[in-house]
This record gives structure tokens, C-alpha cells and sequence, in this order.
């Protein structure tokens, strides 16, 4: 069984757990060799940072290039960014104990009292050194140094997205002037390093939330027209049929394909991480009942009283977190009655209840400033909702009933309105 796929778990993966997108991996490899800065984007749980780490590995594997992946869903400044794609860069340029002389040449100082550090030691050495004052002519000396590594790199940022939220929002979601100049001062130059060191760095940036939208909420929307957009599919029926026969395969069960098609149809949207997901708990429903052999009615048991269940609702409650760090706490209210008022409407919400939404919407002063077109871009963009005739309607089946699970025994209709309160 060393071969077979076996379960992915709630992260990135790899190996016998990464399954299919080979015309995804070839497709952005080409744009590699092509030179071509890319912004990975796709709804929530779609597998973005496992594909670009296949990518990267490929790329590896072929040798021409030189990889550096860097995770900045932590870094709540411009210096804090210089320092993790500083440390990243030395760590896949090989350097090793080497590192302390990286630092030097990064930052002009003589490092003569340790003899060797890891990874971690280096990044607070960086961290002493580079500051809201420094990070950008520390930046620059990073890309120039990659540049003129043996190389061309394809320098792969994760959580990019995150990152420049937190820039504009902070930690309270506000956008003020000064966390909005702070983050154009970023963007500016990252654009423009980008140009300088074009065909030499190739940039790959994703995130678990849309960077489209937040820009347009600060009205920096131009920085983004470095990067040439992909777009991450969910898989089709028969990707995700094979993919379910496929761990059934490993872990001894028999699934005949009309059950998986019945898992599909729940769905309704297969997400790779649902999908995933949903054997996960068809297995540990089997094994509880001693048995290997599933039917339809095995479907509607497990996905009802297992993927539905508090603590098979747990891992979709970054879909309520992540919007929230997208809108802000004022926009936020309003996406959660919208997707509830859809929710408890088998999945759709018409216009013309939207229109009667926004009029009572003006006249709540804890919603001032906010636009219901703008929140209906950013649910259209992260994969929430689609346009759907006169109206909108969920994209995914589980997301849907998720939603109206959590949110619907308390809802309140349109013409009743009341703020929602936001929870932690």
C-alpha cells in the first residue's frame, strides 16, 4: 500500500495524499518557465498551498530553478515579511552555518560571536535588526541577492493575502489612514521589485482569502496588475468519484460508485478538502459498525449526523473567521444575514430581498459606510454564493447546510431586522 492515497488531514499535503491536478501543476509550471508573476486564487479548502508545494517540489526534481516557499500568515508588518522571505531565501540557498554571514551582508553588521544557528535564531537576529525604518532597503538587498543567485527562483508566498488584511486592518478589521499608507508603501515596492528582478525572481503568491477585494475595499486594487490570475477549480464528479474509490481502495472498504455519487450530490461543490473529509468520516462510520461495505442510506447517515454534527462542524468555521477578517465587523454582520437569509431558503436569496434588506440596512448607524454590493462581490469572489438567475444561491451544498445548521434556528427575517451580534 506504500503507493496508494491515503488520507490527507486537515493541512496542506503531499505525496500518497496529494491526488490528481496534474493539468493544474503543468499549467502553472508553464507559466514559470514563461516568467509570469502569478496570484493563485480559488474558494476556501481548495488545496492552493498543497498544489503550489507540488509545484515547487517538481520544480526541484527538474533542477533548473531554485525554490523558496515562505508562509507570512503571521507577519503582522513590512519588516516582518523582509524577514521571513530573508530567512527562507537562506535557508534554500543552502547556506546552513553559513547563515550568520548572510545577516551581515543583509544588514551591514559583523555577527563574530556565534559560531552556528539554526533557522529560528536567524529570524531574531533578522527581527533585531530590520525595523519599520529599514525593511525596505533590507529588501531590497534580499531580491538582489536572489537575482543574482546561480538560478532564475521561484519565490512562492503563502497566506499573502492574509497578510496584507492585516496590514490594512489590524487586529480590530478597521482600515485607518495610517495602516492604509502603510500598506500602499508595501505594495508599491513589492510591485516594484517584482518589475526590477522580472525574469530572474518569478513570484507565485496565494492565500485562504481573496486579495482582489481586499484591495478594492482600500481602493488599491492597482498593485494586483502584476500578477496574472489562476484560478483553482473544485473537481469535477468523476475526479472525486475516482479520488473516493480510490481511498477505499487503501483502507479496505467497498464503495461501489453509485455511493459515490451520492457523496458528490451532497456536496453538491467537490471541494478537495470535503471531499476528503467526508470519506474520512464514512470510514470511522464503518469501523464503529464493523463493517466495510457502504450504501446510500451509509450517505445520509454520515453526512447528516457526522459532517454535520458540533464536531464535524468545527472545520468550517474558518469560513465564518476568514470572512470576517475579509469585511470587517460591520460588512461581516451584514455577508452572515445575507447568507442566512439565503440558507434558510433552500441555498437562495432573491434580489429583490436584497433590495428590502438595503433599505432597512440604512437605517441601523452601526452599519454606516457599508455597501451591499461590495459584500456580495466578496461572497461571489471567495466562493460563498454565484449568481444564480434573479438572485444568488450557495455554491456548496455542505457550506449551505453548515450555514443553516449554525446560523439559522436564530435568524431573524428582513423585514425584522435586528444588528447581529459577531462573536469571537
Amino acid at each position: 500500500m506504500g503507493n496508494s492515497l491515503r488520507k490527507g488531514g486537515g493541512n496542506w499535503v503531499a505525496g500518497d495524499r496529494f491526488f490528481d491536478r496534474e493539468v493544474e501543476i503543468e499549467a502553472l509550471e508553464e507559466r514559470v518557465e514563461d516568467r509570469i508573476h502569478t496570484l493563485v486564487t480559488a474558494q476556501r479548502r481548495m488545496g492552493k498551498t498543497s498544489l503550489v508545494r507540488k509545484l515547487l517540489r517538481r520544480l526541484d526534481e527538474l533542477g533548473d530553478f531554485t525554490t523558496v516557499f515562505v508562509d507570512v500568515e503571521d507577519a503582522a508588518t513590512a519588516a516582518d515579511v523582509v524577514v521571513e522571505i530573508a530567512a527562507e531565501s537562506g535557508k534554500a540557498l543552502g547556506l546552513g552555518s553559513r547563515l550568520k554571514d548572510w545577516i551581515a551582508k543583509l544588514t551591514n553588521t559583523t555577527i563574530s560571536h556565534i559560531d552556528e544557528f539554526g533557522l529560528g535564531e536567524f529570524k531574531v537576529k533578522l527581527r533585531e535588526r530590520i525595523d519599520a525604518g529599514s525593511w525596505r532597503p533590507h529588501g531590497n538587498k534580499v531580491f538582489a541577492s536572489l537575482a543574482a543567485s546561480g538560478k532564475p527562483v521561484v519565490l512562492a508566498i503563502d497566506e499573502f493575502s492574509i497578510m496584507v488584511s492585516r496590514l490594512l486592518k489590524g487586529h480590530d478589521y478597521e482600515i485607518t489612514t495610517e495602516r492604509r499608507r502603510d500598506a500602499d508603501e508595501f505594495l508599491s515596492w513589492f510591485r516594484k521589485i517584482g518589475q526590477e528582478h522580472r525574469g530572474r525572481i518569478t513570484l507565485v503568491v496565494s492565500g485562504s482569502v481573496g486579495l482582489e477585494p481586499i484591495l478594492e475595499q482600500a481602493e488599491l486594487s492597482a498593485h494586483a496588475n502584476i500578477f496574472e490570475p489562476f484560478d483553482l477549480k473544485p473537481w469535477d464528479e468523476q475526479t472525486a468519484i475516482a479520488c473516493l474509490r480510490e481511498l477505499a481502495h487503501t483502507y479496505g472498504l467497498s464503495i461501489h460508485e453509485d455511493v459515490c455519487r451520492a457523496m458528490c450530490c451532497r456536496l453538491r461543490c467537490c471541494v478537495p478538502h470535503h471531499v476528503q473529509q467526508f470519506f474520512d468520516k464514512f470510514h470511522e462510520y464503518l469501523r464503529r459498525a464493523n463493517r466495510s461495505e457502504a450504501s446510500k442510506a451509509d450517505v445520509e447517515q454520515v453526512y447528516n449526523k457526522e459532517m454535520l454534527s458540533v464536531r464535524g462542524q468545527a472545520s468550517l468555521e474558518h469560513y465564518r473567521g476568514r470572512l470576517r477578517m475579509v469585511l470587517g465587523d460591520k460588512a461581516y454582520k451584514v455577508a452572515l444575514r445575507i447568507l442566512t437569509q439565503a440558507a434558510v431558503s433552500d441555498g437562495r436569496i432573491r434580489d429583490t430581498s436584497i433590495r428590502q434588506y438595503g433599505k432597512n440596512l440604512a437605517s441601523l448607524p452601526d452599519h454606516e459606510g457599508v455597501r451591499i454590493r461590495d459584500v456580495l462581490h466578496v461572497l461571489e469572489h471567495d466562493g460563498y454564493l454565484t449568481r444564480d438567475g434573479d438572485g444568488y444561491r450557495f455554491v456548496s451544498g455542505l457550506v449551505e447546510d453548515w450555514w443553516r445548521t449554525r446560523f439559522g434556528t436564530s435568524f431573524m427575517p428582513f423585514d425584522q431586522q435586528l444588528p447581529l451580534r459577531v462573536g469571537p
